[in-house]
């Protein structure tokens, strides 16, 4: 019996995960019929088209690719000696500002949003593609540092040493030796900002007031008194690739990254 429920068990979720998005494909390519028609849904590439061919659509996507790039240009340089500081050095109060980070990335986003706005306002970040990212770095330095500083803690502070005997700098060290070290951390680190920034809805539409609407926007935009579910699904497949083709080039740091120190 057990036998049998390792086989049933991972196959259950396997489906549970993927019939879902099997339907929503295959309602991207069929025309849209209203609840009283007699028609049925035929295949169509018409969904698509009107995707790629759309400027509001296609403005979206180009808006949360660069929210996401600029996340993580951002979030990573100022995590990364955040983290080693946190890691090696002792100061007072080190490890209740730790946890006053941690504490503030699982603060809901939505309780600061109308202050951040009359911020952004006052300084002229709203409706910029850098105020957006500015305020998706709130929430993903903290759990980026918390990240970072487990990897770190999982190399012998001998290396350090050692590097400095033989004339590193600090600068030097942590270009040269830390970093290529630390590939598989910043992998899972940039996939973590990759996942906040592509899904957020509330700084977008808190911040973006008439333009930058991100692809979580435009899709909610899409709903209203006459859908088209065919081009809702289609525009959700397409904002699913992305995801799959940052997952696809950091796989092997990420695969690395969970298992990093434990050997």
């Amino acid at each position: 019996m057990k036998k049998y429920f390792k086989i049933i068990l991972p196959i259950a979720y396997i489906a549970l995960v993927f019939l879902p998005l099997v339907q929503v494909v295959q309602m991207s390519f069929l025309t849209t019929v209203s609840a009283a028609s007699t028609e049925q849904p035929v295949f169509t590439w018409l969904n698509y088209y009107n995707l790629f061919t759309s400027p509001t659509l296609g403005a979206a996507f180009f808006n949360s690719i660069t929210y996401v790039l600029l996340n993580i240009c951002l979030t990573i340089p100022v995590a990364l000696p955040a983290a080693y500081a946190f890691s090696r050095y002792s100061f007072i109060g080190d490890k209740h500002l730790f946890l006053a980070f941690l504490a503030f990335r699982v603060t809901p986003p939505v309780v600061l949003a109308l202050p951040m706005f009359k911020i952004f306002s006052l300084i002229g970040l709203v409706n910029t593609p850098f105020g957006i990212a500015l305020a998706h770095c709130l929430f993903t330095i903290p759990v980026s540092i918390w990240i970072l500083e487990s990897f770190i803690n999982a190399i012998p502070k001998q290396l350090d040493e050692t590097a400095f005997l033989d004339g590193y700098s600090l600068p030097r060290f942590f270009y040269e030796i830390l970093l290529p070290l630390l590939a598989p951390a910043i992998g899972v680190t940039a996939f973590f900002c990759f996942l906040f920034s592509w899904v957020e809805v509330v700084f977008a539409r808190i911040l973006t007031v008439t333009n930058g609407k991100p692809i979580t926007m435009a899709i909610d935009a899409l709903f209203g008194f006459s859908t088209d579910m065919g081009l809702v699904m289609a525009v959700i497949v397409a904002s699913v690739i992305p995801g799959m083709v940052m997952f696809y080039f950091v796989r092997n740091h990420i695969a690395k990254g969970f298992s990093f120190g434990q050997t």
